[in-house]
């Protein structure tokens, strides 16, 4: 009975230690897509991107260098430095302008022309640089890059000019 009860103070003891040990911080790569796509009077076009945060930390995101391909032509630069702090399982929108080519400016004709009833491919991919924020994490400073990559369809907004989402 002596031994089994002293097992059994070990056992909770263990336990005990284990419990005190670090919190387990975990960071997963955050979800990028387009929210909204305007076309500015020059041509240029203003993304607006929607980072989603999916780890149980927030996040201080600094930059994005990606590309965009529209109607599988060729990709363009997709560069934003900025400052965001993102709660754990939230989400924040970031405006970037990109200059299209003639054959993306064609396509997206091609789609206005058909209304709310068009849709117009695109892929965005590329990577995007955060840290752990320091005030969940105060000793944890380490950056991560993590990739992205989206595929999804861009339509008209009904009753809003040169508005895609």
């Amino acid at each position: 009975m002596k031994r089994l009860l002293h097992g059994l103070a070990l056992t909770m003891l263990a336990c005990v230690l284990v419990a005190c040990g670090p919190q387990r911080q975990s960071v997963f790569p955050p979800n990028i897509t387009i929210q909204q796509m305007r076309v500015q009077p020059d041509g240029a076009w203003k993304l607006t991107l929607r980072i989603q945060n999916n780890s149980y930390t927030g996040m201080d995101y600094q930059s994005i260098e990606g590309q965009l391909q529209v109607a599988q032509g060729i990709p363009v630069r997709v560069h934003a430095a900025f400052d965001l702090q993102i709660p754990s399982f939230a989400g924040d929108v970031l405006d970037v302008d990109v200059l299209p080519t003639p054959a993306m400016s064609k396509a997206l004709q091609a789609v206005a022309a058909k209304g709310s009833a068009g849709s117009l491919g695109y892929a965005l991919s590329g990577i995007v640089h955060c840290t752990p924020n320091l005030e969940d994490h105060p000793d944890d400073k380490n950056p991560r890059d993590f990739p992205f990559k989206h595929d999804d369809f861009l339509s008209p907004v009904p009753g809003i000019a040169n508005t895609y989402r």
